[in-house]
């Protein structure tokens, strides 16, 4: 189901508690809600639709990835990146990383281990602070 897109700053700036395989239905709604609004967002923390829990949904060169309690195991490449987000207004400075190392559980809540470079590692570290309540 499609949900609202939390534009609340008191909601977005609180950590998110691990997720469980009780929410999946929040990662349905997640995917659901990402790709109604795929024209201006390219990912989405679960905190974007008022659920506080560790789930990430990423566009990964037109496939849906979900992700459950991501984690990043390795980051190189630094640099700086200018963002906008579908939760705030206007763009922001963030220091990122070009490719990153994430332990995660897919959507069968598998651990997965994988290594992302370019625009979806930028994509994930994005909705990865937002787990952590960074407004970006």
């Amino acid at each position: 189901m499609v949900k609202p897109v939390v534009k609340d700053a008191l909601i977005l700036m609180q950590k998110s508690v691990p997720a469980t395989k009780a929410d999946m239905y929040d990662a349905c709604d997640l995917i659901d809600t990402l790709g109604a609004h795929s024209h201006e967002c390219v990912g989405m923390a679960a905190n974007m639709i008022g659920v506080l829990k560790r789930i990430i949904a990423v566009n990964d060169g037109g496939e849906i990835m979900v992700m459950f309690n991501p984690e990043i195991l390795k980051k190189e490449g630094e640099y700086e990146a200018e963002e906008g987000c579908l939760s705030l207004s206007g763009k922001r400075k963030a220091v990122r990383y070009t490719t990153v190392k994430v332990k995660y559980r897919d959507e069968r809540f598998k651990t997965q281990v994988k290594s992302f470079s370019g625009f979806t590692a930028q994509i994930i570290q994005h909705e990865m602070d937002h787990l952590e309540g960074i407004l970006i």
